[in-house]
């Protein structure tokens, strides 16, 4: 799940594994950096969306993600280069990426010395083991569903909160050990470990649901101020060393973030750079038209982009135990009604998003197969769609994100909306606030029958894109859930297992692209677009290069001086 995301199949599948585009970026971002001498200043991060959370139980994130990554550090992070090496995982509060037994069932962490809290409180792996635990409470939904399946007997757990034992598949023999039992062979643990759910979380200060108003860090930055979904204000964490954390640099001073503003207001105050907008960046603003027709003239804007490709799909999302959605015709019928241009023009066009008939997003590394089952050609053939829909047409609800920064609001619902009245399917739209929809749609008692979603891949595999999605163990009814279609298949589940024991990098993206391939004939699912990004930067910022995974530039490493 991406700005999110929400890691990856087994250290030996990403050995040559990139799937995100390194962006130009520019002169002013490569010369005469050194991050050594890059500290001072202060960043502004203009975003549209808000933060809705910031509890690290609740985020959805691998490698602590952008924002999160500067509060939060886990056993393990990405390794933040540009290019193949950004792909590969590395470790961070644990001294290595962690020993394994048993087969791959067994993983052993030792945890660093020189690694505190905020208030300087040395981190222990107990810390650890609670954060863990704390991402199983149904009070605090929306984080990675792996563990609940991965760890042995943790499928029922509900938390420290109402069964304060905790999870006996997590071990803390010492203050500076712990070991994970899993009920599976798992290769991939290292990189599961970048998650957020991996961050330590000090049990005598945790507040439950009201943590969030001020987690304690183990960064290289902490809470000044937050306000939900308006602004986040960060400082420097005294008791963050350099020498613990070399992948963080950890350059500005402190970093304001700034959440609610129009994409368009962002990219023309990143272009003109006047004051404070010369040290600014966004992490969810993709540049316009009117900036994309400057780029490529030579101009001096050219030398301030950065471009990347995160593995992300936005799609429909069927409930299929509920009614009309359980009939697989009906299914079908949109499929074929829905029109991608409409789509991509929604999203901005051609240079920000590419139409999807397959869930994988076209990268071999996740194993990519082209298929399309039900051709809707350019924009939709509605006629095919009637054939296939009961006389007298089809009333339906399409629930969205009351805004456009997710890419999941109305403009989006709009075109589907228009794409189905051709098709004379008539749609009524339930726009749900930004800050709930995941925990209204991910919940099945609340789920609707139709929504709109994007998926982002966790590691560069299929595996992440097709385990939370279409693994039946994975679904979850407390909340949390990402298997919208509710789909429970032992075979598909025992594959998902073959796959994930295979270590030939090959065999196991050959083998997930058939498994897309298999399951999209069920169309369980409506694959929409998939991602291109490109971001601009002010004047002022060095080093704003998009790292190999992400396809974005970490603000844990870029600089303002």
């Amino acid at each position: 799940m991406r700005r999110t995301v929400p890691l990856l199949v087994a250290a030996t599948v990403l050995t040559g594994a990139l799937t995100a585009c390194q962006g130009d970026a520019g002169t002013t971002s490569s010369a005469a950096f050194d991050p050594a001498t890059c500290q001072g200043g202060t960043l502004s991060v203009l975003n549209q969306g808000g933060i809705t959370h910031l509890d690290p139980a609740r985020l959805y994130t691998s490698g602590g993600g952008n924002i999160p990554s500067l509060l939060f550090r886990t056993l393990t992070t990405r390794n933040r280069q540009p290019g193949e090496a950004g792909t590969k995982p590395a470790p961070d509060l644990a001294t290595d990426l962690g020993t394994p037994s048993d087969g791959a069932k067994t993983w052993t962490y030792k945890l660093r010395d020189d690694i505190f809290f905020e208030d300087g409180t040395p981190i222990t792996a107990a810390d650890v083991k609670y954060g863990i635990e704390r991402s199983f409470a149904p009070e605090l939904p929306g984080g990675a569903p792996y563990l609940r399946d991965w760890l042995v007997d943790a499928a029922g757990y509900q938390g420290p909160y109402k069964q304060p034992a905790g999870i006996k598949a997590i071990e803390t023999p010492d203050a500076k050990t712990i070991v994970f039992k899993l009920r599976k062979a798992e290769g991939d643990f290292p990189f599961l470990a970048t998650a957020t759910q991996f961050a330590p979380v000090p049990k005598a200060k945790d507040k439950g649901v009201d943590y969030e108003k001020h987690p304690v860090s183990s960064g290289p930055y902490m809470v000044a101020s937050y306000e939900q979904k308006k602004s986040l204000s960060l400082v420097r964490n005294p008791h963050w060393t350099a020498k613990s954390d070399p992948l963080r640099y950890a350059c500005p001073d402190k970093i304001d973030v700034t959440s609610g503003l129009d994409a368009a207001v962002i990219n023309q105050r990143l272009v003109t750079g006047a004051g404070q907008d010369a040290n600014a960046v966004t992490t969810d603003a993709v540049v316009g038209p009117e900036q994309l027709a400057q780029l490529g003239t030579g101009s001096a804007l050219d030398k301030r982009v950065a471009r990347g490709e995160f593995p992300s799909t936005t799609y429909l999302a069927f409930n299929t135990k509920k009614k009309p959605f359980d009939d697989q015709q009906v299914r079908e019928a949109l499929s074929y009604a829905i029109n991608r241009t409409s789509v991509v023009n929604a999203l901005g066009g051609s240079a920000v998003a590419g139409p999807s008939t397959t869930f994988l997003p076209p990268q071999a590394a996740l194993g990519y197969q082209p298929y399309d089952y039900f051709p809707a050609g350019d924009s939709g053939d509605p006629a095919k769609a009637k054939q296939l829909l009961p006389a007298g047409g089809l009333s339906i609800e399409l629930a969205h994100e009351n805004d456009d920064a997710n890419g999941l609001g109305p403009k989006v619902a709009a075109a589907v909306q228009d794409a189905f009245k051709q098709a004379g399917i008539t749609v009524t739209l339930t726009a749900i606030d930004s800050a709930t929809y995941r925990d209204v749609t991910g919940k099945p008692a609340t789920q609707p029958g139709l929504s709109l979603q994007s998926w982002g891949a966790d590691w560069p595999s299929g595996g992440p894109f097709l385990i939370p999605i279409f693994d039946g163990r994975q679904i979850i009814t407390a909340g949390g859930n990402f298997n919208l279609a509710q789909y429970d298949d032992p075979a598909v589940n025992a594959e998902i297992d073959a796959i994930n024991a295979l270590t030939d990098p090959a065999a196991a993206a050959k083998r997930w692209g058939a498994l897309d391939a298999k399951i999209g004939k069920l169309a369980l699912v409506v694959p929409l677009t998939h991602e291109k990004d490109v971001y601009l930067y002010g004047k002022n910022v060095k080093n704003a290069v998009p790292d190999g995974w992400r396809g974005q530039y970490d603000l844990a490493r870029v600089s303002v001086k």
